[in-house]
């Protein structure tokens, strides 16, 4: 019974702030319920069958800040809060996280603790953001200066990367503030696009540095195909950057520069029936591809916060409206207990790993799809929250 009045509870409270909301926010406060109802501790967000420290849950974690900031609804706040206090010792140690794994999705979660520490401080929030920015200082890098997307995918940079590890950087350098490490956090972005670039505009998931690795170009390096999450991954970490970067940085219309061209690539591919986007966006058509959610989902927010910053044209703003209302009517169902689901979300993808991920597109294709997948839920979110604004 308390469950079911819990539940109630989260249904009628959207229903009742959406007369005075934007439809964007609306759905964005109804996305976020749904999501409670489902897993009422953050965590199990990804079906984990314990707590880990993980870039899905550290990212709906952000999400649920952000509508908070946007609502004053505490109840957003107060989830992300008892997850925070369950992985944030009071020495301000991060439960089941290892630095020495130098795993650029571990640190994604540095984002949430620098806002949640502006709302709420704690000493041990301090400590555990530090920890972060440590291994940033000591992960291994290409030669010319690009992160390892792990210790155990050597001279590997992945686009998935930029989002998990260098937004938590270019956070903390803008609240530390930590003024150098501006043209290091460009690096990043440049040295990556500058071996995945494909002819077409868009990129491709992974780089070897190394050529050794089976899912590479002997050549150069790259991964097969563009895969839609990846790219997804890029131009919201290209946003986030942006965001935060100074404005007479040297190196920022080159990051523009990139955002523009790939956001452009994107619609070029895009279907446009629905506005949403294939699971390889760039093989629209060809047998086994489906429009996939969690990448519309975050093609979404950054054409939406583009538009707001002024890095892309207003009219991207319009664009990324038609994509939310894609979503909507294609991909957004209602479940017999009255909360939302988003479907069709591509639960995970890599390269390399055992068993071994080739990036072709038949890999990419093949992978599990599944409902209310964090990758997909938190975007969603973000992008609704962006276009309410």
């Amino acid at each position: 019974m308390k469950n079911l009045l819990r539940l109630c509870l989260l249904l009628l409270v959207p229903a009742f702030y959406g007369c005075a909301q934007s439809d964007e926010l609306a759905l964005a406060e109804n996305v976020a319920r749904s999501e409670m109802a489902h897993n009422p501790e953050m965590w199990t967000c990804d079906g984990a069958p314990k707590p880990k420290w993980e870039y899905t849950p550290t990212l709906m974690a952000r999400a649920f800040l952000e509508l908070y900031q946007a609502t004053g609804d505490t109840a957003y706040l107060n989830h992300v809060k008892r997850f925070a206090d369950l992985f944030i010792g009071e020495d301000g140690s991060i439960l089941t996280y290892k630095k020495s794994l130098y795993n650029m999705d571990r640190v994604q979660g540095g984002n949430f603790l620098i806002m949640l520490n502006a709302i709420d401080p704690k000493p041990q929030y301090t400590i555990a953001i530090e920890m972060l920015r440590d291994q940033l200082r000591e992960q291994p890098r290409t030669k010319e200066g690009g992160f390892w997307h792990k210790l155990i995918y050597e001279h590997q940079m992945w686009l998935d990367g930029l989002f998990t590890g260098t937004t938590f950087y270019a956070r903390y350098a803008a609240w530390k503030p930590e003024p150098d490490a501006w043209s290091d956090i460009a690096n990043q972005f440049l040295i990556v696009d500058k071996h995945t670039f494909k002819p077409n505009g868009l990129n491709c998931h992974g780089w070897d540095e190394s050529c050794q690795m089976a899912w590479s170009d002997p050549e150069t390096g790259c991964s097969p195909e563009t895969w839609g999450r990846a790219e997804g991954w890029y131009v919201m970490a290209l946003c986030d950057v942006l965001e935060l970067m100074p404005a007479d940085h040297p190196q920022r219309d080159d990051l523009q520069r990139i955002l523009s061209r790939v956001i452009d690539a994107l619609l070029m591919v895009q279907d446009k029936d629905t506005h949403l986007w294939y699971q390889v966006p760039d093989r629209a058509g060809k047998e086994g591809n489906y429009l996939e959610s969690t990448c519309s989902a975050m093609y979404c927010f950054a054409m939406a916060k583009g538009a707001r910053l002024g890095v892309l044209p207003a009219h991207y703003k319009d664009e990324a409206r038609k994509v939310l209302e894609g979503l909507k009517t294609h991909k957004i169902i209602t479940n017999a207990d009255g909360t939302l689901s988003l479907i069709d979300c591509c639960a995970v993808a890599g390269l390399g790993g055992n068993p071994y991920r080739d990036g072709t597109y038949e890999y990419y294709i093949h992978e599990r799809i599944r409902p209310d997948d964090p990758k997909g839920i938190a975007p969603l979110i973000l992008a609704a929250l962006e276009l309410s604004k």
